[in-house]
């Protein structure tokens, strides 16, 4: 499945604003909420679909976090008027194996995940800086503590907070899952650790606006402008690892002049 898959549900040019010309991202000092998003094959959508979705329901972007999607990211942009991310999510049986992925997917996506749910896993990633962030920290027999909080501080790996559970999940999992969220937000404000918030979609069916998801928050406790904040972090992580990638990059505040190109 591909994205030509979605054409013939693509909104005419007379139901979108004109798309920007080189299918440049959004303005990232804007801050708006962006949504991580599981594509075919890894979910049951194409990332076009996600994309026109997202235009739907306000989001100013869609990460996608599955390596094996096929999309024209600067296309989408252009029909959506969205910023589509493509993303990769590390998903390995132990720490050896997901560094030599990391290593090896860092160079070709703005945005490198690792999925946890050990505490291998969950130490492995917040303890490198190539990651940017912890995907599903609390998931199987994973757990979070201070000393993971603070390593993810000091790296700048954000700790996801996943609310799929509080939207889908039923019984005695969507208990345990609440109590986890609830715990690692005690610990990530502790320790002052960098954090994203998703709904983890596997489908366009399974997302929701942000205003449904700071609500969805909010009655868990949440401040309403941290979720704001934590939404809006994707966008600046891509924002900044784009400008990394950048032939002109050299350091931050540095960037390559025609005298460095003529030596």
């Amino acid at each position: 499945m591909t994205d030509r898959d979605d054409d013939a549900a693509a909104p005419s040019n007379g139901d979108v604003e004109a798309g920007r010309p080189d299918g440049a991202p959004r303005d990232p000092n804007a801050a708006g909420p962006y949504e991580a998003v599981y594509a075919y094959p890894d979910g049951d959508a194409t990332a076009s679909r996600y994309a026109k979705t997202a235009r739907e329901y306000g989001f100013d972007g869609v990460v996608v976090r599955s390596r094996g999607s096929e999309f024209d990211a600067a296309a989408l942009r252009g029909r959506y008027d969205v910023d589509v991310v493509p993303a990769v999510e590390v998903d390995a049986d132990e720490p050896t194996s997901a560094s030599g992925a990391v290593g090896n997917f860092r160079p070709e996506f703005p945005v490198v995940l690792v999925r946890g749910g050990t505490d291998a896993l969950n130490r492995f990633a917040v303890e490198q800086d190539r990651v940017d962030v912890l995907a599903r920290p609390m998931d199987g027999d994973g757990d979070v503590n201070h000393v993971l909080a603070n390593a993810a501080r000091e790296h700048g790996t954000r700790i996801e907070f996943d609310l799929g559970p509080a939207l889908r999940a039923t019984g005695g999992g969507r208990v345990q899952a609440l109590k986890g969220l609830r715990k690692l937000r005690e610990i990530v404000a502790a320790c002052e650790a960098p954090y994203v918030v998703s709904a983890t979609p596997r489908s366009h069916l399974q997302v929701r606006s942000p205003r449904e998801l700071v609500a969805v928050g909010e009655r868990l406790g949440f401040d309403a402008a941290w979720l704001r904040d934590g939404l809006a972090e994707w966008g600046r992580v891509a924002a900044r690892n784009r400008d990394r990638m950048s032939e002109e990059f050299i350091s931050p505040g540095v960037r390559r002049g025609r005298y460095e190109e003529d030596g």
